[in-house]
């Protein structure tokens, strides 16, 4: 890549949206919320992610640490319910990259797919809980507000596919690098947050519930570069985002997930 064509330097992270009071939403507020007010800029984002990617397959550039927010979120929650949007985010093929180029490269590959996805997260409004593997999990806490959270968690999903097939796949077809894909699969509910060990500050925490399981099975069902949410996280979206998902029609008992009423839980699409 000449010095012409080298990404811009990397802008600074937009301040995170003020919380806001606690209230029950219903189908009221939900007609007349507005989009997501919190701007991300797109284009930043991608010129970030291809200057960060270029860097690391160049020199081997390291990613700098990151804070751990979402820790010390846990930490303060620990032991309590709460409901929240939950992002699972997989790599698709990583067994034929691992195949078919050395580690040194893969280790450069896999580091850069999880730490812009975890980026992304963060823009926004989001958590990182783990990575796990050749995937990302991240939430976006709904207690305050179930609304909010829901749209920024399908549009960090949308922002996913931009950062992969147009951030980091042009600067890895540079070096002669298979393009990276992703499956997402999100939803919504209630999880508990535990701590395993009595130390407060070192003992692992983690998240536990349905809704952890059931989002990553919806993961599962996606295919290559598509975005599958749960219909709870559907009823929750503002209804202008909603025409931009189709309900899945599933084949041959693909999807076995029931509610408690014995309904199929109803999974959407992404389509634009």
């Amino acid at each position: 890549m000449s010095s012409k064509e080298k990404p811009n330097a990397p802008a600074s992270e937009p301040k995170p949206a003020p919380k806001k009071a606690k209230k029950d939403y219903g189908v009221i507020d939900m007609m007349l919320s507005k989009p997501s007010e919190r701007v991300v800029d797109s284009e930043t984002l991608i010129k970030e992610t291809q200057n960060r990617v270029w860097r690391a397959l160049k020199s081997g550039y390291e990613y700098s640490p990151q804070e751990d927010e979402s820790d010390a979120f846990l930490r303060k929650n620990v032991f309590s319910r709460m409901k929240m949007v939950v992002m699972y985010v997989d790599l698709v093929g990583s067994t034929q990259i691992t195949l078919a180029l050395p580690e040194e490269k893969v280790a450069i590959i896999i580091t850069c797919f999880a730490q812009e996805m975890a980026q992304t997260i963060r823009h926004h409004g989001g958590f990182v809980l783990k990575f796990v593997g050749d995937a990302v999990i991240g939430y976006f806490p709904a207690e305050e507000n179930q609304l909010q959270p829901a749209d920024n968690a399908v549009m960090c999903a949308k922002s996913m596919l931009s950062v992969i097939q147009k951030g980091i796949n042009p600067i890895l077809n540079q070096y002669d690098y298979p393009d990276l894909a992703i499956k997402i699969g999100i939803d919504y509910g209630e999880n508990m947050i535990v701590r395993y060990g009595a130390d407060a500050k070192k003992s692992h925490v983690d998240i536990l519930g349905p809704v952890m399981n059931i989002a990553a099975k919806i993961q599962g069902m996606a295919k290559q570069n598509q975005i599958l949410i749960g219909d709870d996280v559907y009823a929750r979206i503002h209804p202008s985002t909603q025409p931009s998902f189709e309900k899945v029609v599933w084949k041959n008992n693909e999807w076995k997930y029931h509610r408690d009423d014995g309904q199929l839980y109803p999974v959407w699409v992404h389509t634009d």
